[in-house]
């Protein structure tokens, strides 16, 4: 696995070109608590319109293609809650997931550990990839064409760092008022939503004074969390060309992905698509935001709506096949 954690090789036809030296962007407030501004978000849907109403335009270019699913979770197939521990799915949005999974190649790829996520989503026909793409699994027999097994971890030598400063925070910020601590494998989150908002500027800085001694390690910002997470070449994106790879798309060019996020984290996956122009990016947001995405679906309601809409898409294109055979 050498050849996919080099900085400068080529992998999949790909450049892995990211610099280490990441600095921590200035925070902000919650963007879900943002109100929203009509007019602001209809000029945005101008240049990333809806998933939903160009689903027809989408799927056009999916005709005679091998189309290859992927997807957040937290934020896209749930809701943003208080309790990250409480961060369900429906059985609505699960019902759908299963029934994607059945029809196309599905990946889910995610800031939480790997266990927990699939502890959430609760279906053995989907590819598992945890701690943004740092501990990936394929169910075997329905996932990995190439018969691999295992886990491919590839910052499995920074384990023993990650838990040292995992106690690090126990101690500096474990008594905090509403700071949760959340050990993902291979990153480490802090979620502060709970927190005082008197607190959370102190909570901040605790947390940035544990990894700036650390240049093996980098601080970074999602909604309401601090992750603090290996500086290696790996994001996102690179666990998606990982993937195609194992499924033996990697040099294919009738293959159309779908990658449906709403994190920063997922811009990283939304540039390889964008890149190779062989699928769709398509963010999760109610608020316009700076992104890569081509398309935009507004919360988890619209992606449930996508993927029944998807689901329902390919037995019409398999009926239509049938009948076109007889």
């Amino acid at each position: 696995m050498a050849k996919f954690l080099s900085r400068d090789i080529n992998l999949m036809g790909f450049q892995i070109s990211h610099s280490n030296k990441q600095k921590l962007k200035p925070f902000y407030d919650d963007p879900d608590s943002m109100l929203p501004d009509v007019e602001a978000y209809a000029s945005w849907l101008l240049k990333h319109p809806s998933a939903l109403n160009s689903f027809d335009c989408i799927m056009k270019e999916a005709k005679g293609k091998k189309v290859v699913v992927f997807l957040d979770y937290d934020g896209t197939l749930s809701p943003i809650v208080e309790d990250p521990d409480k961060a369900f799915m429906s059985t609505e949005m699960r019902a759908a997931l299963r029934e994607v999974a059945k029809q196309f190649p599905t990946s889910i790829i995610s800031g939480r550990s790997r266990d927990k996520v699939k502890e959430f989503v609760q279906l053995n026909n989907v590819c598992y990839a945890g701690s943004h793409g740092l501990d990936i699994m394929q169910p075997p027999k329905s996932c990995d064409k190439k018969g691999n097994e295992g886990a491919f971890q590839p910052a499995k030598l920074f384990l023993p760092a990650i838990q040292e400063i995992s106690m690090e925070l126990e101690h500096k910020i474990g008594e905090t008022q509403g700071a949760k601590i959340e050990d993902n494998m291979f990153c480490i989150s802090v979620h502060y939503r709970q927190v005082p908002p008197q607190d959370q500027g102190n909570l901040k800085e605790k947390v940035k004074s544990v990894v700036e001694n650390r240049p093996e390690f980098r601080l970074t910002e999602g909604k309401m969390v601090l992750e603090v997470r290996p500086s290696m070449e790996w994001n996102k994106g690179d666990a998606l060309n990982y993937l195609l790879h194992n499924l033996g798309f990697s040099n294919a060019n009738d293959v159309l992905s779908l990658y449906i996020g709403d994190d920063q984290t997922d811009e990283d996956a939304f540039k390889v698509i964008a890149g190779k122009r062989e699928g769709f990016p398509i963010v999760v947001s109610s608020i316009p935001k700076e992104t890569k995405a081509w398309y935009s679906l507004r919360d988890p309601s619209e992606v449930l709506a996508f993927l029944l809409r998807l689901a329902k898409w390919n037995k019409s294109q398999a009926s239509f096949l049938q009948l076109d055979y007889v």
